[in-house]
């Protein structure tokens, strides 16, 4: 594990206001539809990018960042089964996640990719690059919900046995019926930013869009718990002797790795981040003192750098820390 390393300021392309979402469109892949959203390259030696977003988000959780890496990477987000405007799927571990992704990057014959992944995507980026590293060039980690077992250090965690009942996705959607749009959007961003006030206006209203999508979608109670209890499952196998242990998928990562955190982080163990980057061989750690859940939307242009930084230092070690 080594140090992450940050690229000056001037290698990113700021705009003088946000961007808007991503324009995109589904894509059929074994009788399921999967809506893509792209960010067109400034570059023309761009690399393809795919960004995989965590529980209960969408491809519009990297709006920012995909802008900053535009000018390296020719970026596409997909949104996971039963999130965003992807068709529910059929089961919800992160076994079947990853199988999702690792067969929309076979469809589209991108060849490999620099895979990022936050929260749940962080997760199942981490299936993927262990289990097919012919489809990963570089990971980034934000947040990965690697397996820890310790439910305080989560304020998913009073609801870890709650998801284990067999109709758990009816009570969540009973429960959501007596939330308001608004009760629900301030929940979330609580428990994802540090500092919720110091959110943009524009993002504000993208999030809360986001939210009222979840309430107009029928199946989103059942993609939000099985996904839960996918995450729950993979926490107590990775602990257990056999192959499906994410820590010992980990270790056989061989794409150069970033791993970022947040000190403020309320969902994902603090410690969570450091150990990742502790198993995973070519690995470099950046923990944000300033940063909650969700850091590429909350500290964009640090995340971005810290890419940059480690792309930089493929081609070159000159780069000097900050």
């Amino acid at each position: 594990m080594k140090r992450a390393l940050l690229a000056p300021e001037s290698e990113l392309n700021v705009p003088e206001t946000l961007p808007e979402p991503w324009p995109g469109n589904p894509v059929t892949i074994d009788g399921t539809q999967t809506f893509v959203r792209r960010t067109p390259s400034r570059g023309e030696a761009a690399e393809p990018a795919l960004y995989v977003h965590g529980l209960g988000g969408s491809a519009n959780n990297w709006i920012d960042l995909a802008h900053f890496m535009a000018d390296r990477w020719d970026g596409e987000a997909i949104d996971l089964p039963g999130f965003g405007l992807s068709d529910p799927g059929r089961r919800y571990t992160i076994a079947a996640l990853a199988n999702r992704v690792i067969r929309y990057l076979e469809w589209s014959d991108r060849g490999p990719v620099h895979l990022v992944g936050n929260s749940l995507g962080g997760s199942v980026s981490v299936r993927v690059a262990g289990l097919r590293p012919d489809l990963v060039r570089t990971l980034t980690l934000v947040s990965p919900a690697m397996p820890f077992l310790d439910p305080r250090r989560s304020a998913q965690g009073r609801f870890a046995p709650f998801v284990l009942l067999p109709y758990a996705h009816r009570l969540a959607a009973r429960h959501m019926s007596t939330m308001s749009v608004d009760d629900m959007f301030a929940m979330v961003v609580k428990a994802c930013f540090a500092d919720p006030e110091g959110l943009p206006e524009q993002r504000r209203i993208d999030a809360r869009k986001e939210i009222e999508l979840r309430y107009s979608v029928p199946h989103y109670p059942a993609a939000y718990v099985g996904c839960l209890r996918g995450l729950v499952t993979s926490f107590l196998r990775a602990y257990l002797p056999g192959a499906g242990s994410l820590w010992r998928i980990a270790k056989r990562i061989t794409a150069p790795t970033l791993v970022i955190g947040g000190s403020h982080d309320q969902l994902v163990d603090t410690r969570v981040p450091a150990q990742v980057a502790k198993v995973i061989p070519d690995s470099r750690l950046l923990m944000l003192d300033d940063a909650g859940h969700v850091a590429q939307i909350e500290r964009p242009q640090i995340v971005a750098r810290a890419i940059l930084g480690m792309l930089d230092d493929q081609r070159s070690p000159a780069i000097t820390p900050k």
